[in-house]
């Protein structure tokens, strides 16, 4: 039972990250975006994968944090995007 109730919130939270990858994408600025809570997250979900790995539950819920990983770790190459297309906004409007 825990195992399914840890999949819940693993994947009620992990629903939230492809919404928001999206959104950081389209926007195609890093300025709403917190590049230390990213690498928080990531932190967190590795801490979740190497704790099901040490105490050998690896079931399906490891799927689902793989998964989340996968997801956040895409908005953090977002992230990164946008901060170059900052950087480039801003070297257009100073050359201007």
């Amino acid at each position: 039972m825990s195992s399914v109730l840890e999949a819940t919130m693993l994947i009620c939270f992990g629903l939230s990250w492809p919404i928001n990858t999206m959104k950081a994408y389209r926007s195609r600025s890093a300025k709403s975006m917190s590049l230390p809570f990213i690498l928080m997250i990531i932190t967190g979900y590795l801490a979740g994968i190497s704790a099901k790995i040490l105490t050998n539950q690896t079931n399906y819920v490891l799927v689902v944090y793989f998964i989340n990983l996968i997801v956040v770790s895409l908005n953090l190459m977002v992230y990164f995007r946008n901060k170059r297309l900052d950087t480039n906004k801003k070297a257009i409007a100073v050359a201007e």
